[in-house]
């Protein structure tokens, strides 16, 4: 989402503005490899955290299950942004500058155009031509039905595991804990299919209709894609943050942190420290490991 705000935003508002588009071919190129790539990492990720809860609820011992080791999540991350970024290298592929010289006041203008380069090898230029073919279903179903559906199956299944039971945990700190984080992902799965139909609807009315439509109805309804895209990535993060208490309390404890320069000053240090423990106590449950006794303040080390 950052890269998506750091560097596709600014590209996009310059080429509206200047009817240029910055960084030529280059950004044809770039923008929509990262747009389709973060699409792909939403929706892995969203099915990497159903499967996620699916398992908490169906663990034998859910509530004393080990946390994590880290590298366990970063060959998960490694399989989703590298996975992602596969499957979006056919867009670098496909699309190309062209210019367009206004009948007018003969102004030339520059636009992103979806169509293979004759200069490509015959067996790439004819895989590039078939996955714009199939681009809008291939679009739809991987990157809007598979992480509505899987959010959606593993949800009514994990609720139903919990309803087969007799309710001994519900009442618990720990069923309160997995309750929330259901709620979280199902948040996270609205916003992303929302701001992804306006989209999806679109492809599927200018692959049957765009011989009728004119260039400039085709670039508004790219414009109000984009819009939408730009939208979800400004929403996410703030809506996880929101969500989820002890990586909101993390992040606001940095930004505290490095504000203040990290001080020496006794008092922002013991309430910076009793934060953290509150942090620290109130994060295991995002590993389903509850703890019996909070831990030693001398082990948080400083404040930062």
């Amino acid at each position: 989402d950052f890269l998506i705000l750091f560097f596709c935003l600014p590209v996009v508002i310059f080429n509206e503005i200047t009817k240029k588009r910055l960084l030529g071919d280059v950004s044809c190129r770039i923008v929509p490899f990262m747009e389709v790539s973060s699409l792909g990492v939403t929706t892995f990720s969203l099915c990497a955290l159903g499967i996620d809860r699916f398992h908490a609820a169906t663990s034998p011992q859910a509530s004393t299950r080990p946390i994590e080791q880290c590298q366990s999540i970063i060959a998960k991350l490694a399989v989703i942004w590298v996975g992602s970024m596969t499957l979006s290298v056919p867009e670098i592929l496909l699309w190309q500058l062209a210019q367009d010289t206004s009948p007018v006041n003969g102004v030339v203008t520059e636009y992103c155009t979806m169509k293979p380069s004759s200069n490509l090898p015959e067996s790439v230029y004819s895989l590039v031509l078939t996955y714009q073919n199939a681009r809008m279903w291939w679009y739809f179903g991987c990157y809007f039905c598979l992480p509505i559906l899987f959010t959606i199956s593993c949800q009514l299944v994990t609720r139903r595991i919990r309803g087969t039971e007799k309710g001994e945990c519900r009442g618990t700190k720990h069923g309160q804990c997995e309750s929330h984080l259901n709620c979280t992902i199902i948040a996270l799965t609205v916003i992303y299919g929302l701001c992804t139909t306006p989209e999806n609807v679109c492809n599927i009315v200018v692959a049957y209709m765009s011989p009728d439509m004119s260039k400039q109805t085709l670039d508004l309804l790219n414009l109000i894609n984009q819009f939408f895209l730009f939208f979800k990535c400004s929403v996410t993060p703030v809506l996880l943050l929101c969500l989820c208490r002890p990586l909101g309390q993390a992040f606001m404890d940095c930004c505290c942190c490095c504000c203040e320069g990290c001080g020496p000053d006794t008092t922002s240090s013991e309430g910076s420290a009793d934060s953290k423990l509150k942090t620290e106590m109130s994060s295991s449950i995002f590993f389903d490991k509850p703890r019996e006794t909070p831990p030693p303040l001398l082990a948080l080390g400083t404040p930062c």
